[in-house]
């Protein structure tokens, strides 16, 4: 497991020439109309999950080994931007796995085995990763009321432990942009496995 995660962490950074595009701090967000398929059956648009101050949106996958040492915090942070009026989706946008484990239905197993209590929606032909230039799983990205990115990056700074967190990046990041601060930490390096993207 140990030598996965370093090949994992060594290769995580390299899709960076296949991003079509990317969004910097005071960015907007862009294709936030885009109806995608939840592993509840229903469809789900960015629009559709903003609220009052904002909005999390968080791309991941059901079998990367950063992902799954994560997850324990994904409903976590879902009950605390829900205590701040933030919103948050979940996309996964593996194209390349779209027929193996990041299957629809790898997603729905996923998400009821894991007891998601957010939306998990098939982000397809990976364009809003493409369009965000989200990274890994997990990649997260925020925005404010005015879908204007204020962090975006990793969770927290210790995907092993929950633990051993020093700095709760997004969680810090939805507290100061609900108590209209400004966002200190507003951008860190994602850790994480590869988006499969679709680049065509």
């Amino acid at each position: 497991m140990k030598n996965l995660i370093v090949i994992l962490m060594i290769t995580a950074f390299i899709p960076a020439m296949a991003i079509t595009g990317t969004i910097g701090i005071g960015g907007k967000a862009t294709l936030t109309d885009v109806k995608m398929h939840d592993v509840s059956g229903e469809k789900f648009s960015l629009a559709d999950v903003t609220k009052e101050n904002g909005l999390l949106v968080m791309f991941s996958s059901n079998t990367c080994p950063f992902v799954i040492q994560w997850e324990d915090r994904y409903n976590e942070l879902k009950t605390w931007a829900d205590r701040h009026n933030v919103g948050m989706i979940v996309l996964n946008s593996n194209y390349g796995n779209r027929n193996g484990v990041d299957s629809y239905d790898e997603m729905k197993k996923r998400a009821r085995g894991q007891n998601y209590n957010f939306p998990y929606v098939v982000d397809e032909d990976s364009q809003i990763a493409n369009a965000f230039g989200g990274q890994t799983t997990p990649h997260v990205f925020l925005f404010d009321k005015n879908m204007e990115l204020v962090y975006k990056g990793a969770i927290d700074d210790s995907y092993k432990s929950a633990a051993d967190v020093k700095q709760a990046y997004a969680k810090d990041a939805i507290a100061s942009l609900a108590s209209g601060q400004k966002v200190a930490v507003a951008e860190t390096k994602p850790v994480g496995c590869s988006i499969k993207r679709k680049t065509e």
